[in-house]
Formats: structure tokens, sequence, C-alpha cells
């Protein structure tokens, strides 16, 4: 109960600091000292858990907590706290309330999914389970196919000693680069979509780099998976696994709980009914009825499935609980380096932005998949997409025709570097969690970032060189 009066208060804070930024005048937010709080979260995330690991795990909220305070405190002084209730109601309708909601919601249906049988388990059937996972995250979302296909993935392989590299490729292929295809995969390709980009773009362009990306990912993983499946036989450590080949499903309504969530997020893109004020603050139809069926599917899955196909899946609320108090640290945080990036190249971060721009001034789509990118690793990709939507200008129509190899550009820079930090798409992190209490000793956040480069970065040559032949 402490977490999420932790993540609540610190994002009714947020919802204050952000209209006071709106409020203010520019220079008052926008030096780059204001980045710092966001910097320290980062930092720490990467090396308390390290350092002091007992402290990380029964501490994370205060923690995050204090980072949050070193930015809150001093906007408080300068800025004043003018429309502090406002800005609070504000935040929880329109940014807390959906984000926690739908990851809520699909984490509870997908707990609720016993998979078992099947081939998994055995190199082969572990690399088919990812390839099925990554188609799968354009359908279901990336969030909703890793809260699926986690528990099976990590049950099937209990008797492995060295499961790490398991979660890994998981993360890249199945909580992030899957969702290329479909607005209804990834944040930012619905964000795209709510700003104009047709629903079949995604699919029609995205599919190319993800193919680069995701057929030399499972080669290594299925040359990974069995060397070390073999060492693990020739030390005499493997038990046999269960042999149990017959696919069986329990929970089966859940699917239709995850389906009716993929529904209201799509119908939020496409049914505007209008608006209605709650306690002075307008609010879209369609967000508010999106929430509440959220969380109807949350309590109707509690109510349904049984007990013990939530143990067999390990089920607890601890990962879910991890991921609020986090993010809602990172989302007050990561408000000031948004505004700046928000400023366009006048702003403090100028210098950066210039970069996306080729010898002519033109827009490159090059620059666009790269920067986008490295910025989406380390913010939050959703937003950060939105502002080099914005920042490429024109309108869908020219981005999705004239400009579209920029589109393709800062479209697959968002998907496909999320998974290169756990802070980069929100299934990240979870599935870290779900692992870590399944007793996976997960790697910290260099080791991973090393993990993830070392895989990563030959593939984004790959995608470059596409780039660069599309422009051409």
């Amino acid at each position: 109960m402490r977490a999420w009066i932790w993540g609540a208060g610190l994002v009714l804070a947020s919802g204050a600091t952000q209209h006071a930024c709106a409020a203010e005048p520019a220079h008052a937010v926008s030096g780059l000292q204001w980045g710092i709080p966001f910097a320290g979260l980062l930092l720490t995330i990467a090396v308390l858990p390290l350092l002091a690991p007992r402290l990380w795990h029964r501490r994370t909220g205060a923690t995050a907590a204090l980072w949050a305070l070193a930015l809150l405190v001093p906007q408080a002084v300068l800025l004043g706290g003018a429309g502090v209730l406002a800005s609070v109601w504000h935040v929880v309708l329109h940014e807390y309330l959906p984000f926690v909601m739908l990851l809520l919601a699909l984490f509870t249906a997908g707990g609720g999914l016993l998979l078992e049988g099947g081939p998994w388990g055995t190199p082969a059937g572990n690399t088919l389970l990812l390839a099925i996972g990554t188609v799968l995250a354009g359908v279901m979302g990336t969030t909703g196919v890793s809260m699926v296909l986690i528990h099976p993935l990590l049950r099937a392989n209990a008797h492995r000693r060295q499961r790490v590299h398991l979660v890994v490729f998981f993360i890249v292929l199945c909580a992030n680069a899957g969702g290329a295809t479909s607005p209804l995969g990834d944040p930012p390709l619905y964000l795209g979509f709510l700003n104009g980009v047709p629903f079949l773009w995604p699919l029609r362009h995205m599919l190319p780099p993800l193919l680069l990306l995701a057929a030399p990912a499972l080669a290594a993983f299925y040359v990974i998976d069995r060397r070390l499946a073999a060492r693990e036989k020739r030390a005499g450590r493997e038990p046999p696994p269960e042999r149990n080949t017959r696919l069986r499903l329990t929970g089966g309504w859940n699917v239709a709980l995850i389906g009716a969530v993929v529904l209201c997020v799509l119908l939020q893109g496409v049914w505007h009914p209008g608006t209605v004020v709650l306690l002075g603050e307008p609010v879209p139809i369609e967000r508010l009825a999106a929430m509440a069926v959220f969380a109807l599917v949350t309590g109707v899955s509690l109510a349904i499935t049984d007990r013990r196909v939530r143990e067999g899946n390990l089920f607890e609320w601890g990962p879910m609980i991890e991921v609020a108090k986090l993010f809602a640290a990172i989302f007050i945080t990561i408000a000031p380096v948004l505004t700046m990036l928000q400023a366009g190249p006048t702003g403090p971060l100028g210098f950066v932005l210039r970069w996306t721009l080729d010898a002519q001034g033109r827009p490159d789509p090059l620059a666009y998949f790269w920067l986008t990118g490295l910025l989406s690793a380390f913010l939050d990709n959703a937003p950060t997409y939105l502002v080099f939507f914005q920042l490429a200008g024109d309108g869908p129509a020219n981005l999705t025709g004239p400009l579209q190899p920029v589109l393709l550009g800062l479209s697959a820079g968002a998907v496909f570097f999320g998974a290169l930090t756990y802070i980069g798409n929100a299934p990240n992190m979870m599935v870290r969690s779900i692992a870590a209490r399944r007793g996976i000793r997960m790697p910290g956040f260099f080791t991973y970032l090393g993990w993830s480069c070392a895989l990563l970065l030959p593939c984004f040559v790959l995608i470059s060189i596409y780039l660069r032949l599309v422009v051409s």
C-alpha cells in the first residue's frame, strides 16, 4: 500500500510542476540544470542495485521520491504553487491513470493465463516461442504479449541454470521490436496513429527493418541457447525437462479480457464522442471509458481466475508496484528534459536537435533514426517519438508522402532502441522484475546495456543501410 501512496503522491506533485512549467516563462525552467534530477535518477537505477541491493529493494520508492523532490522543491520555490489543484487533476485524468490502468489490466489478465506443455524448454522451442511473441506483439501490444509469454518461457526453462539470455532476448524481441508492425504494438506508433498516420502504415513500411533485426537476433539466440544447454548437459547439471508436448491453456477467459483491452486502445484513436468536464477539467469521453474498461478487466480477471492458475505463474503484485513507483519518479524528472526538446533548435538542447538536418538543412532520416533512438533508450520512447514527429513538421500527409523516410527513421528509432535499456519501454522493467522474482540474477543497468548493445548495434547498422537505400 505504501508503494501506491508513493507513486500517487509523486505523480500528483508532477502535475503541479508540469502545469507551472507550462504557465511560467520558458527561461525559468529551460536551463540544462533542470535535467540533473533525471540524470541522477537514471544513475541511481543503474548503480544502487549493485552497491546496496538491500537498500534498493526495500526503499525503491523512497529513493526515487528523493530525486523527484530534488526537482519539485526548487521549482516550487521559483515558480510558486498557482494552479496546483487544477494541474494535479489534469495529470491524473490525462497521463497517470491511463498509463497505470492499462499496465494493470494487462498485467492482471496476462498473469491469469497459464500456458503449459509445448516444445518450450529446448533451444528450438525457445526460439519458436520468441518468434511467436515477436509476431503477436504487433497484435496485442508489447506489454500484453510480455505478460502472457514471459511466464511459460521461464517456467519451461526452470531446469536451466543459465537463463539471463532468455530474458534479455525476450525484452529485445517481444517487449520491443515485435511492436513495430501496428499502432497496437507500441505506444510511439499509437501516437503516430492518433496524429494521422494510417493504421496500416507500420505494417507496410516497418516490416523490413523488423526483419533486419529479428532474423539475426533469433539466429543468435538459437546459437547461444544451444551452446549453453549443451554445456549444462556435459557438466551433468541439466535435469531432464518435462516432456509434456501437448499444449494446455488454463484461464482462457483472460484471452478475451486482453482482447477487450486491445480493442479499447484502438477505439480511442477512432471514436471521439466529445468531452465532459470533471471538477473543472475537460477530458475526452473515450479516455474515461477506456479507463473504466481497464478497471473492469482487472476486477473480472481477479474474480474469475482460479487461484491455482496464478500460483502456477508465481503471480504477485511486486513487479507492478515497482514499475508504478519508478515510472512515477521518471515521469516527474523527465518533464523538464522533454520541455527542452520541445523548445526546438533554439532551446537548450538545440545543439542536439540540429543533428537531425543534413548539409542542405533538410531532415535526415538516418539522423532521425539514431537521435530518436538514443533518446528513446534513456527517455520514455512515446513522448520522444512525439517530439521528433512534431519537429519533422509538415503534418502526417507529408510525413507519409515525400518525407516518408524521415517518418520511417524516427519510428524505427523509437521502437527498436526502446530495448537498449531497462527504462526505454515500460514492459522492460516489468519483465526484469518478474524474472528477478523467479530467482534469475538479472544484470544491472550497465551490464544489460552491454548485452543489448552487443546484440542490437549490428542490427542498427543494417537498418541504417536500409534507410540510406530508401532515401536514395
